[in-house]
């Protein structure tokens, strides 16, 4: 399959990568995949070193929680997934301090909420921090705070929290690393003859109802409307999207090469868009 040939990327000053549970754990036993989790910070670290601001928003908490408790499955009760995220969060975030260390990046754990991002007040704080945190060379790892609210596991494995962060952080380009190539016609799993749909310029109706509600995954929560809100989020606030597959975090390489597999979403800034509108008409 043809690949993009795009090497616009190596222009974007502010970079926002998502990545998923699914996408950092082993599926045989739900621990961490820590090959691929150094692999991932190589390339962050690769990426800031090009003089990019670099905001990594992982999920993750509530997988590597579960794991550390023996949890086979994932668990329906809200509130022994908040006591999962407290055990794991603290887990996940240990484990990030410690790669990107090795390569001399200091990072930073926000951990968001639903009234964070719809609270003027509250967004323009979370807002100041992360400016801060660029202006020091931080590199901040953003997460839901699933501890203490409810709302944020609705957020669907972190790709609306990912795209209401590159808005907030006025970012010019989101990747979602997923556990696919990008949107298909239809559901690759099923459909082997699904094409893969290489960029979109305009979210219209045709594209949303491509979008399947289901996950492959017994630990990741985010299918391909969630990738499509978050779409819808980052375009009109003027970044552009690409939807990518996290097999091979390499991948993160390729894109800023011009050379990857995926799909686009082109930036379609709106001027009369605003986080907290949204916020409060998704809840």
């Amino acid at each position: 399959m043809e690949v993009q040939k795009d090497k616009s990327f190596r222009n974007k000053k502010r970079v926002v990568v998502k990545i998923g549970s699914s996408s950092i754990t082993r599926k045989e036993t739900g621990g961490l995949n820590f090959t691929k989790l150094e692999r991932l910070v190589r390339e962050l670290c690769d990426l800031k070193n090009q003089g990019m601001d670099i905001c990594l928003v992982s999920s993750g908490a509530i997988a590597v929680g579960r794991f550390s408790m023996g949890m086979k499955e994932r668990p329906g009760n809200t509130a022994v997934k908040q006591a999962c995220a407290a055990v794991g969060q603290a887990r996940l975030m240990m484990t990030y301090q410690r790669i990107f260390s090795q390569y001399h990046q200091t990072v930073g754990q926000i951990l968001l909420t639903k009234s964070t991002m719809s609270d003027n007040v509250s967004r323009k704080n979370a807002q100041n921090t992360f400016e801060k945190l660029f202006q020091m060379d931080v590199i901040p790892i953003v997460n839901e705070n699933d501890t203490i609210s409810t709302f944020e596991m609705e957020f669907g494995d972190n790709d609306t929290l990912s795209a209401l962060v590159a808005s907030l952080v006025k970012a010019d380009l989101l990747i979602l690393l997923s556990d696919i190539d990008g949107l298909y016609t239809d559901d690759p799993h099923s459909h082997p003859d699904a094409k893969l749909i290489r960029e979109v310029d305009t979210l219209d109706d045709k594209i949303l109802h491509m979008a399947k509600d289901s996950t492959g995954s017994s630990v990741g929560t985010g299918g391909m409307t969630t990738k499509l809100n978050a779409a819808k989020i980052a375009t009109q606030s003027g970044a552009d999207m690409i939807i990518a597959n996290a097999k091979d975090v390499g991948i993160l390489h390729d894109i800023f090469e011009g050379d990857y597999l995926g799909t686009l979403f082109h930036s379609n800034y709106n001027e009369d868009f605003y986080i907290s509108d949204f916020v409060e008409e998704m809840f």
